[in-house]
């Protein structure tokens, strides 16, 4: 829809304007209908740059926050990234855009088979499965990058395990109120650590998470 499109085109302008500077990023996403990964009562403000309920109690971040936790991963076309946390796939679609190799996790089994029958419908070839994402999805790794779309209170071992050489995990640490995100690089045995303040997702469910 054209009212769409130019919705898409002010929240390009947003993310230029709060520093996203990744122009295959931002070609994503413009590419990628986010109003057709938002519940149905809010498609009207799917373009605003703010986090929407989905189902499930869960939401889809707001635009901004995923490019800006896209942009950290620093990704190469055909990278392998996992994300932790489907929702309502936007996320995934966005790292698809990119060229990448994407394997998705999701505790709830009802948002999954939605999010799977959008990749299906935009011919998406994406990895997915229900289960408990703190203890990653080592099957298919390591993984050149990693996202986790839910705050966690420590950053889970397993998903640092899972990294190849130079990965990056981006995720949220904090408490249950407000989170900083963790960039999280890996140099041989070792981690290097890079902080950005002032988020806000919902918990991180599992073993390695929240209620673990």
């Amino acid at each position: 829809m054209a009212r769409f499109e130019d919705e898409r085109r002010d929240m390009i302008d947003v993310l230029k304007e709060r520093g996203i500077t990744d122009e295959r990023l931002l070609q994503a996403m413009m590419k990628v209908e986010r109003h057709l990964f938002v519940s149905e009562p809010f498609v009207n403000r799917a373009y605003d740059d703010t986090a929407l309920p989905i189902a499930k109690q869960q939401t889809i971040s707001q635009p901004y926050t995923v490019a800006f936790m896209t942009q950290q991963l620093d990704l190469k076309d055909g990278a392998k990234v996992l994300e932790i946390g489907t929702g309502s796939g936007y996320q995934a679609a966005i790292l698809a855009e990119l060229g990448c190799k994407v394997y998705t996790i999701e505790r709830h089994v009802d948002l999954l088979l939605q999010a799977r029958k959008m990749f299906e419908k935009r011919g998406y070839r994406i990895g997915s499965k229900v289960g408990d994402g703190t203890i990653g999805w080592s099957e298919f790794g390591p993984y050149d990058g990693i996202v986790v779309t839910a705050a966690a209170p420590n950053v889970p071992e397993p998903l640092k395990e899972q990294l190849a050489e130079g990965g990056r995990l981006v995720i949220p640490v904090g408490d249950l109120d407000l989170q900083d995100l963790h960039v999280i690089i890996k140099t041989g045995s070792s981690f290097q650590v890079r902080i950005a303040q002032g988020f806000k997702f919902v918990p991180l469910i599992g073993k390695k998470g929240w209620n673990g």
